[in-house]
Parts: structure tokens; sequence; C-alpha cells
């Protein structure tokens, strides 16, 4: 789509500048035509006044009227030639000018300059263009000036999540070593807790090194036929503790021995990530929707959790990168703000879309998949 994109930018310019170039060429034409047309008729004109007045001989001007005379054709052959010099020196240094105000406009794209390219009316097209260019690099600076924002901010928030269970883990550990005597109950209790601030610790350096795959490498896929059902049934009896804990329950409408060609490792971390995302956002108590059919072509997969209604700015930006809807970063619902962002590359990459949709206190993820792999 992009290099389509690419191509129409490409065949505009081409337009505009072919457009401007034919114009100044019959301007030209016309110019010359016109003028060697005008010409006889001024020189008839200048005949037959001159013929009108009664001259003396010795009159200085009709010594040189005279000459003309004799030697008109070489006159209006000399006329014409001036004339022919000037209008082509005009219309050359007309594109010249031309040239010289699209280099300062280009200056002022590079600078990403707020103030609109001005050029004149004969390439009102060109300029539309390059003030196309300028807002949409206006724009892009504007979202990588965020994007780098973001990423600082939640580099800074990480490094303060990385303390807090390390902290734990090394204050916990100190008590063991510390009290020897400590009963048998306490050792696991204090064990269980540093177990579990050692694993969040872990979870939290697994985020740093996605941001560095997500950011530094390009995302291959590895295909092969994969039986669709399967795999999400299987997902799904891995997350039965996860969501026995939480209170949660499995409403499962998978159809039976759905195919596709994907790359079976990053289509697992896809659900696995969107179904993450209903645990951590569900009311307690709810059961979260899975379903799997084939469509037209299409494999289309849904899980629909209930949980806080997501406004619709913040539905907008679900899928940026480093966007988290949980501004205050609790441990239970923290992560980097990836997980969304890899997902949606993931599935484009296979071709497919991933939407999302929240009303009425339920949060509904779609992905959809060519049954025959990625389209060429």
């Amino acid at each position: 789509m992009n290099k389509r994109a690419d191509k129409r930018g490409r065949n505009r310019g081409y337009t505009h500048k072919s457009a401007v170039t034919r114009k100044i060429l019959i301007q030209y034409v016309l110019s010359l035509i016109g003028f060697a047309g005008l010409l006889p008729v001024l020189v008839i004109l200048a005949w037959q006044f001159c013929s009108s007045i009664t001259w003396y001989s010795s009159d200085p001007l009709w010594r040189i009227l005279s000459w003309v005379r004799d030697y008109i054709i070489l006159v209006v052959a000399v006329v014409f030639l001036i004339g022919w010099v000037l209008i082509t020196y005009y219309f050359i240094s007309k594109p010249l000018r031309y040239l010289d105000q699209v280099v300062a406009a280009s200056r002022q794209l590079a600078e990403l300059s707020e103030t609109p390219i001005q050029l004149p009316e004969t390439m009102h097209g060109v300029q539309d263009e390059m003030n196309l260019v300028r807002e949409q690099a206006l724009r892009n600076a504007a979202l990588a000036k965020e994007a780098e924002q973001r990423k600082n901010d939640l580099i800074v928030y990480l490094a303060h999540d990385l303390k807090t269970p390390l902290t734990s883990v090394i204050g916990y550990l100190t008590l063991l070593r510390d009290e020897p005597q400590i009963s048998e109950k306490l050792r696991e209790k204090y064990t269980g807790i540093a177990l579990s601030k050692a694993e969040r610790l872990e979870d939290l350096i697994n985020e740093f090194f996605d941001i560095t795959r997500f950011n530094l490498t390009a995302m291959t896929l590895e295909t092969e036929r994969v039986n669709l059902s399967r795999m999400l049934e299987q997902i799904a009896s891995e997350f039965e503790p996860i969501l026995g804990e939480k209170e949660l329950f499995w409403e499962l409408s998978i159809e039976p021995n759905v195919e596709i060609v994907c790359d079976p490792d990053k289509l697992e971390r896809v659900f696995d990530n969107l179904i993450r995302n209903a645990v951590n956002y569900s009311y307690s108590n709810t059961g979260i929707r899975m379903g799997l059919f084939q469509k037209e072509g299409f494999a289309e997969a849904r899980i629909c959790n209930q949980g806080k209604t997501i406004p619709k700015e913040k539905l907008d930006r679900i899928f940026e990168q480093f966007f988290r809807l949980d501004a205050s970063r609790s441990s239970k619902t923290g992560g980097a703000g990836l997980g969304l962002a890899i997902s949606k590359e993931i599935v484009e990459l296979h071709g497919g879309q991933i939407t999302v949709q929240s009303a009425e206190e339920k949060i509904l993820f779609t992905v959809r998949l060519p049954l025959s792999g990625t389209p060429s």
C-alpha cells in the first residue's frame, strides 16, 4: 500500500511538473506567433503614418527613414531577431525563477516550518503537493516525538518498577538468612513472597527485551499449516489456572478443524496477549468468551470480556506502541504497553486484521486471518 501511495505521489508530482512545462511552452509559442503577427501590422501602420507627413530632405529624421525604407527587410529581420531573443530570454528565465522558488520552498520543507509554502499561481499544483508533504512531515515528527517521550517515560517507570520487587526479594531473603530459628510456616510464607516478587521481576525484564526486539529487529514469519481450533483450545486449557485465580471462567465456542497457514509461535503470542489483556481487565466472577469460525475464506477469532468500558479516545490508541490503558502502572495490570502493538504487527504480517470494540462494559477483540496464508 505504501509503495502504491508513493507511486501515486510521484505520478502527481510528475503531472504537475509536466503541466507547468506545457503551460510555459504554450505561452512561449503563442508569444512568438503573436509577435511575428504583430510586427508586420506595426510596420504597415508606421509606413502609412510616415507617408501621411510631408518630409524635407534637410530633416535628419528623413535620412533615417529613407535608410529604413531602403533596407526594410533587414530592419524587420533585426527587429524580429531582437524580439525573439527578448521573448526567449524571458521564458528561459521564468522557469529558472520558479526553480529558485522551489529550492527555497524545499529548504522550508526540510526545516519543517509551520508556515505554508507559497509559490506562483502557475505552480499551485506543486505548491499543494509540497504543503501536503510538509504537513505529513510535521505530523510524523510530532508522532515520533510523542513515541520517544512515551518510551522514555516507560523506561523510567520500568526502572522504578524493577526496584520495587527487587527490594522485596532482598528484604525477605535477608530475613530468612538472619533468622535461622524462624518457624517453618513463616519460612514458607517469606519464600513464597520472594518467589512471587522474583517472578514479577522476571516479567519486567522480559518487557525490556520486548522493547529492544520490537524496535531493533524486523519481524519475519515461518509459516506452516496449523489447526487453529486445536491451538485455541490448548491455549484456553493452559489459562485455566490463571482464570481460576482471578475468579473467571471460559465460555468457548470454537468451530472444529479450522486450518490456516501461519507462523504458529507468533500467532500463539497474539492470542496469549489478547487473553492476558482480557484477564487483567475483567470483572470478577465473569466469563471470557472466545469464539472461532470460518467466513468467506477467512478465520475469525473473537475474545470478549466484561470490564470497564474503554473510552473512545483510548480505544483509538490501544494498538500504539507503549500505550497503556492503566496509567497507574499497578503490578496487576502493569506492562510495557507493547503487547497489543506487537499483536497488531503479527496479524498484519499474516495479511489479517485486528480490531477492538468497547461498549456497555464489554471489550471485544476480533482477529481476522486468511485461511490460505499471507496474500502476495
